[in-house]
């Protein structure tokens, strides 16, 4: 009866009906349409709301609506900065939107990716923004087909069944190597992430590409393979550049945190840099400029990369998914010179 109170936790809209004393669809339209219900009226179930404590379920009502306010975002890892200001992006335009960005990381591993694709489906989410691993490819397709909307970003989509924003990786590794030739060295490292990512394996195809353009044997192009993008990798690559009887005299990194990590333990080693080894990133995140020895990198527009994929998405998603017309976006990289590979010329 009205002025009984019910418990917290389980309240219901059933409940506020009952001790308003109206019917279900009344309780309905004061939170959905209140200008169509009298004021008097409003007024009194707002205030039993109130006194009962009841919070409406957002999923139940967006299930019923058949459409969420909900995108997620999977990245590789969180802890790169690329992938924070690439999340950032996309979440302005999804606030923009109106939206909210639901933001994991799958850490690399094709396992975890598939399990969080299937819970984005069974959340029934608006749409997925995903950084892929090479092995997800039919989960992807599986998404699709379940009726969920995906835009693969930092990636390039070979399909025609969804877009994509990516840079133009294999440039990228061109420039950073041609930059190195031109300031003449010729043994060179390349310390590369995980092989099974296509950004490692780009990024080492351009490099190649910027050898057999100076007519360079590809030979002397050493390869460090990196268990992960982060610096504790780029550590372990530079204890074996240390270490090494025939030391490069230039390194190029898959990443910035790479590329941190190996300046750290040269540093430790007494080897200079850029005088003794010349050293490259890639992403031009924020802590390259202000490391001990500012780093030369590759630029990716992380920020514009994450903004661009969530509006591909929301685009798709306000129309008919099967008549967008899907778009595959790639930015050129950009180099930026600093001090660390600004040393002498190899030889002077």
């Amino acid at each position: 009866m009205p002025g009984n109170r019910v418990r917290r936790g389980t309240v219901g809209i059933k409940d506020v009906a009952e001790q308003a004393g109206v019917s279900l669809g009344t309780v309905s339209n004061v939170l959905n349409r209140p200008d169509t219900v009298a004021e008097a009226t409003r007024r009194r179930v707002l205030a039993v709301i109130e006194r009962l404590g009841y919070v409406r379920s957002e999923t139940a009502r967006q299930l019923r609506a058949g459409r969420s306010r909900m995108l997620a975002l999977l990245v590789l890892d969180l802890a790169n900065p690329f992938f924070s200001e690439l999340a950032r992006g996309a979440q302005q335009a999804a606030r923009e939107a109106g939206l909210a960005v639901m933001v994991c990381t799958s850490a690399g591993d094709p396992a975890q990716e598939a399990r969080y694709l299937d819970m984005f489906a069974e959340q029934r989410v608006r749409g997925v923004l995903v950084t892929p691993t090479d092995a997800t490819r039919p989960h992807l397709r599986a998404l699709r087909s379940r009726g969920i909307s995906f835009v693969v970003a930092d990636r390039a989509w070979s399909g025609d069944e969804a877009c994509s924003v990516s840079v133009d990786d294999v440039e990228g590794g061109r420039l950073a190597v041609r930059h190195l030739l031109a300031a003449g060295h010729r043994r060179i490292a390349y310390v590369s992430g995980s092989p099974h990512l296509a950004q490692s394996r780009d990024r080492h195809r351009g490099a190649l590409d910027a050898l057999d353009e100076a007519r360079v044997a590809r030979e002397q192009l050493t390869v460090l393979e990196a268990r992960r993008f982060d610096v504790a990798s780029g550590r372990e690559a530079g204890a074996r550049l240390v270490a090494a009887a025939d030391r490069p005299t230039a390194v190029f990194c898959a990443n910035d945190l790479l590329a941190l990590g190996v300046l750290q333990t040269l540093f430790a080693a007494g080897v200079r840099v850029p005088d003794d080894i010349a050293l490259v990133g890639y992403d031009d995140i924020e802590f390259a400029a202000g490391a001990a020895v500012p780093l030369t990198s590759v630029r990716q527009p992380s920020f514009r990369i994450g903004r661009t994929a969530a509006e591909l998405l929301i685009e798709e998603t306000d129309g008919r998914p099967d008549a967008h017309p899907h778009r595959q976006i790639v930015f050129r990289p950009e180099l930026v010179v600093r001090t660390s590979s600004l040393g002498a010329r190899p030889g002077a």
